[in-house]
């Protein structure tokens, strides 16, 4: 079975010593990859520079978009309890920041190269997707990313990404095609929006990229619309117009589910001098807070989830889509190659017809000639090999041509990502000791067919061992010691001055 090369393996072996420390049941996982990719190798979806392991994001990983001064970087430094990040009214910062924990207590700012390099970290081989935007835009891949590193025990087990302001109008392919990454790889997305620009359909490129682009998606859940600063809305008393107004705004670019959480940052918040309408702010403000730290911190779990899910999907995809789509593309290849030849038979037969109505002066001469090499076997043997050869090489030209055709069709029916993946496989399938009429694909075998099911069965079964330590539908395990019953009461929701709100306050 194809290998990868050895730098793949390195890496792989790297990762797996890392998770034997902090989740065992991935080992497994890694390893069910190694086996998925040599069956991509097989069948030419993937280069041995690749595997699916690469692919994924192995750290949980939240990532925080949005407008122009929405407040992202103000909620990330809140969230580490750390200023980290540079804030301001203004466009303070035009790199995505990838941030982890560290042990040390100095702040540390690494380039891109630190994410490039390293298959842990979003951004792997980043660089060769920036080339393809533009050729060049790899090397300058520091000018896209940096990774901090901050001693914030919030970030332990866990990595955020800070973007950019989100501007579709002004956009570079470059950093479209990194925010689209990101949103793949991540387990949670915050969309940021700026309650004191209450008229969001001036913003309809933007939220047509954050939004109609994420509404079809099967992971759509993990995305949380976040309308920061809404203290400002305090002054006319009209946070539900202003909500109102964003969720119209979102409907109609599609997205009819979901909700709006609705924060502010309390250092910077407009001072509000009615109590009453300070303390529903307060507590509108908490609850929505709580929500989505109790989101980021389930983040962990459902990274472990995901993994699995992903490799599931993968075994599930190569046999339901890939083999099935290359097998397709065979198909248009296999008619187009036997209708060139077709044609190249009928105009031997033409030519063949045609002799008979040459005129006698011209005939003649050449049924001397045909006689003659009856007559000389070793030179008929001769004269029948360059005919051969003569229709071997139409053959293969009828090959080729079919072949160009059918990459052709894939480029434009195909993202480049996907085109190329399926161009590499189907060549593997076109080469000249190919026959156009073999049943199955390049690497397609009953063995491969047996171990992909054998991979989903094990990544179901690596879910029941997930299941079985967050779980216990039969409550036979013995319950967590507590400290009290009072202690496994929910608590009343507070303000941050301490004030207890009364439940029915309204939101």
């Amino acid at each position: 079975m194809p290998r990868p090369d050895t730098t793949i393996r390195k890496r792989l072996k790297s990762l797996e010593l890392h998770l034997q420390e902090e989740n065992p049941v991935l080992v497994a996982a890694v390893d069910g990859f190694r086996q998925l990719s040599r069956i991509g190798y097989s069948l030419g979806l993937l280069d041995r520079s690749e595997s699916y392991a690469t692919q994924i994001s192995w750290w949980p990983l939240i990532s925080v978009l949005g407008t122009f001064s929405a407040g992202k970087s103000t909620f990330v430094n809140q969230y580490l309890s750390y200023p980290l990040q540079d804030t301001g009214n203004q466009a303070v910062d035009d790199k995505f920041t990838v941030i982890c924990f560290t042990g040390e207590k100095e702040v540390r700012t690494l380039p891109g190269l630190a994410l490039d390099a390293d298959p842990r970290f979003p951004f792997y081989q980043t660089s060769e997707e920036l080339d393809k935007v533009e050729s060049g835009q790899g090397r300058r891949v520091d000018a896209y990313l940096q990774l901090k590193t901050c001693n914030a025990p919030n970030l332990k087990g866990r990595i955020l990404i800070d973007s950019p302001g989100f501007d579709a109008d002004a956009q570079r392919s470059a950093t479209l095609r990194l925010t689209n990454h990101i949103i793949d790889l991540s387990d949670l997305v915050l969309v940021f929006f700026d309650a004191r620009h209450p008229e969001p359909g001036a913003m309809s490129d933007t939220l047509a990229h954050l939004v109609r682009a994420t509404k079809d998606r099967a992971d759509s859940s993990k995305f949380l619309y976040i309308l920061n600063q809404m203290d400002t809305t305090a002054r006319e008393d009209n946070p539900e117009e202003v909500v109102g107004a964003w969720q119209r705004a979102l409907a109609r670019e599609g997205l009819t589910a979901g909700r709006f959480y609705c924060i502010y940052d309390p250092e910077a918040a407009v001072p509000i001098a009615n109590d009453a309408l300070r303390r529903r702010f307060e507590w509108k403000r908490d609850q929505d807070l709580s929500e989505i730290h109790s989101r980021i911190e389930q983040v962990s779990v459902e990274r472990a989830y995901r993994i699995l899910g992903s490799l599931e999907k993968h075994a599930q995809e190569i046999e339901g889509y890939y083999v099935p789509a290359i097998r397709r593309l065979i198909g248009h290849w296999r008619r187009r190659v036997l209708r060139w030849d077709l044609v190249w038979l009928v105009l031997a037969g033409l030519l063949v017809a045609g002799a008979a109505f040459l005129p006698p002066a011209v005939a003649d001469p050449l049924k001397a000639r045909f006689q003659w090499l009856l007559d000389n076997p070793p030179l008929a043997v001769l004269a029948a090999a360059l005919l051969a050869a003569a229709a071997l090489y139409l053959h293969f030209v009828s090959r080729r041509w079919g072949r160009d055709a059918v990459l052709r069709e894939v480029q434009q029916e195909h993202s480049e990502e996907e085109a190329e993946r399926l161009g590499r496989a189907f060549r593997r399938n076109t080469r000249f000791w190919r026959s156009i009429f073999a049943p199955d694909p390049v690497g397609w075998t009953a063995r491969h067919r047996k171990l992909l099911r054998s991979l989903v069965s094990d990544a179901n079964r690596l879910v029941q061992t997930l299941n079985d330590r967050f779980t216990d539908p039969s409550g036979r395990r013995p319950a967590p010691a507590t400290e009290s019953t009072e202690a496994q009461q929910p608590e009343a929701p507070k303000t941050l001055t301490g004030e207890v709100i009364p439940r029915e306050e309204p939101v």
